[in-house]
C-alpha cells in the first residue's frame, strides 16, 4: 500500500514539475496568462510558472515568416482580367499584439494583401502591370506594413511571383513581341548595311585621296627632275658659250667674223622648239654684206 502511495506521489510531482517548468526555444516566446489574463512574455530559456494558475496561451515565433497568397483574379484599368500570384515576408515584433489584437494574424495579412493588390492593379493598365512590378511590390509592402503595425507585425517584403493574362491576350502579346523582334532585327540589319556602306565609301575616298597625293608627288618629283636636267643643260650651254666667247675674244676677231658667228648662233637657236626667232638689227647688216659678197663671187 505504501508503495502505491509513493508511486502516486511521484506521478503528482512529475505532473506539477511538467506544468511548472517550461523551456522556451531560441527565436520563440511564450505568452503566459494568469487566471485568464495576460501575465508576461517568456523569452528563450528556462521559465517557471505556477501550475493550475498560469497558462501558456500561445507560442509565437520571432523568425521572419513567409505567406503564399493564393492566385487572385484582378481586373486592370483597361478591363483585362489577370491572375496575380504573390508572396509576403513578415515578422512579428510584438507577440502580445499579434495574439490579442487580431483573431488570426495570417488570415488578416492574406485578406489585406488581396484587397490591396486589387486596389493597386485596378488603377493600372495591362502593360503597366508587367513593366512596374517593383512599383507594385513597394506599394504593397508600404500599405501592408502600415495596416499590420497595430497587430505587432512588420511586413519586410512583398514579391509578385507571377502575372498570368488570359490565353487570347497572351497570344496577342506574343505576336506583338515577335513583330517587335523582327522590327528590331530589320533595323539592326539596315544599320549594319548602312555602316558597311559608309565604311566602304570612306575607304574608297581615302584611297582616292592617297592616290591623288601620290600622283601629285610623282608629278612634282618628275617636274623637279626635268627642271634640274634643264638647269644642268643650260649651265653646260652657258659654259660652252663662255668658252667660245673666251676663245673668240682671245683671237681678236674683226667685225665680219663676229657677225658670222652671230649668224651661226642664230642658226642653232632656230633649231629649237620656238615658233619665232627675232634677229637683231646688227645681224641684218651682216646678212646684207654676205649677200653682196655672194653676188661678187657669182660675177667673178
Amino acid at each position: 500500500m505504501a508503495f502505491v502511495v509513493l508511486i502516486i506521489f511521484l506521478l503528482i510531482v512529475l505532473i506539477i514539475a511538467f506544468k511548472t517548468i517550461k523551456i522556451v526555444r531560441q527565436a520563440e516566446v511564450y505568452i503566459i496568462e494568469r487566471l485568464g489574463k495576460f501575465h508576461k512574455i517568456a523569452d528563450a530559456g528556462l521559465t517557471i510558472i505556477i501550475p493550475f494558475v498560469d497558462h501558456v496561451r500561445s507560442v509565437v515565433s520571432l523568425k521572419e515568416q513567409t505567406m503564399d497568397i493564393p492566385p487572385q483574379g484582378v481586373i486592370t484599368e483597361d478591363n483585362v482580367t489577370i491572375t496575380i500570384d504573390t508572396v509576403v515576408f513578415y515578422q512579428i515584433t510584438d507577440p502580445a499584439k499579434a495574439v490579442y489584437e487580431i483573431q488570426s494574424l495570417r488570415r488578416g495579412i492574406e485578406y489585406l494583401a488581396i484587397t490591396t493588390i486589387r486596389d493597386i492593379v485596378g488603377k493600372m493598365n495591362l502593360d503597366s502591370t508587367f513593366s512596374s512590378r517593383d512599383l507594385i511590390n513597394n506599394q504593397l509592402r508600404v500599405l501592408l506594413d502600415e495596416a499590420t503595425d497595430k497587430w505587432g507585425c512588420k511586413v519586410n517584403r512583398v514579391e509578385i511571383k507571377d502575372i498570368n493574362p488570359p490565353a487570347d491576350i497572351r497570344d496577342a502579346m506574343e505576336k506583338q513581341m515577335n513583330a517587335e523582334r523582327n522590327k528590331r532585327a530589320a533595323i539592326l540589319q539596315a544599320e549594319g548595311e548602312k555602316q558597311a556602306a559608309i565604311t566602304l565609301a570612306e575607304g574608297q575616298k581615302q584611297a582616292a585621296i592617297l592616290q591623288s597625293e601620290a600622283d601629285r608627288e610623282s608629278r612634282v618629283i618628275r617636274a623637279a627632275g626635268e627642271a634640274e636636267a634643264i638647269r644642268e643643260v643650260a649651265v653646260a650651254k652657258a659654259q660652252e658659250i663662255q668658252m667660245v666667247f673666251d676663245s673668240i675674244k682671245k683671237a681678236n676677231p674683226d667685225d665680219k667674223l663676229v657677225q658670222l658667228k652671230s649668224l651661226e648662233a642664230l642658226k642653232e637657236i632656230a633649231k629649237g622648239d620656238a615658233n619665232k626667232v627675232f634677229i637683231p638689227f646688227e645681224a641684218t647688216n651682216t646678212l646684207s654684206s654676205l649677200g653682196a659678197i655672194t653676188e661678187v663671187m657669182k660675177k667673178d
